[in-house]
């Protein structure tokens, strides 16, 4: 093994990685498997977690363990905590991935539902699933959290504000939950920028094209999905054994 294979290596480890069956998540899902780890696959439709699953294992034969989950519904949380530990007997790194941003016209057009909904995916339930693996990975020793925000918490226009309030949360929780959890188990934000992920067949032509880029990001173009995994393996490895309450943004140099 070289260097920089066994400086960025997950071999022997458990990641768990929530909305792990599309886009982001499912790329950091092979992209963990790839560098040695055994997954667990948490989303809201179990036979999407199921075909990654049998994907993953046929690819990398790594271990992959699929597992619905709304993580929104605080009550399932907790068993859902409780099953991982007791197929793997311990998680490594916990990354809070599953998110959702609804599109509306007006603030106005926001119910009550749609708000209290994305606080609950967005910030509610990655507390609580940080609180629960936290405090396991505390009393083991070691561990790792990577919470997935958005440039949208730092730089939010008319149309997400409650998805860009929840995210801006979920980065004062890095801070705070590093403080807490420190010196044995590191917590970080992984703050992507627009991406071509499955998320982004909803935009209009010229937003999926980038164009309105060329002039707010050095980059100037969309994120490829698999231009994620490198700061994930990094943040998730002992690669990053001196970094915590930080935020890394992989966004093309939005400004």
């Amino acid at each position: 093994m070289s260097y920089l294979d066994d400086l960025f290596s997950l071999k022997g480890k458990v990641i768990v990685v929530t909305g792990g069956s599309r886009g982001l998540g499912k790329e950091i899902i092979f992209g963990c498997a790839k560098a040695g780890a055994d997954v667990v696959i948490a989303s809201r439709k179990l036979e999407n977690c199921i075909e990654v699953a049998r994907e993953v294992e046929e690819v990398t034969g790594q271990k992959a363990m699929p597992y619905e989950l709304h993580v929104g519904k605080w009550d399932a949380l907790e068993p859902f905590a409780d099953a991982v530990y007791e197929r793997f007997g311990k998680v490594d790194c916990l990354i809070n991935n599953a998110g959702m941003s609804p599109i509306y016209d007006k603030n106005t057009d926001v119910t009550e539902t749609m708000f209290e909904s994305v606080l609950n995916l967005n910030f509610k339930g990655p507390f609580r699933l940080a609180a629960l693996f936290g405090e396991r990975m505390y009393e083991a020793g070691s561990g790792s959290i990577i919470n997935v925000s958005s440039t949208g918490s730092l730089r939010p226009n008319g149309n997400i504000i409650p998805y860009a309030g929840a995210k801006a949360a979920l980065n004062a929780m890095t801070e705070g939950l590093s403080k807490a959890f420190g010196p044995r188990v590191r917590v970080n934000t992984l703050m992507p920028g627009p991406f071509l992920s499955d998320i982004s067949k909803a935009w209009g032509e010229e937003q999926r094209a980038g164009t309105f880029l060329k002039n707010t990001q050095a980059l100037g173009r969309n994120g490829n999905p698999p231009e994620i995994v490198g700061a994930a393996i990094y943040l998730a490895s002992d690669a990053a054994s001196y970094t915590t309450s930080a935020t890394l943004r992989v966004d093309g140099g939005l400004y």
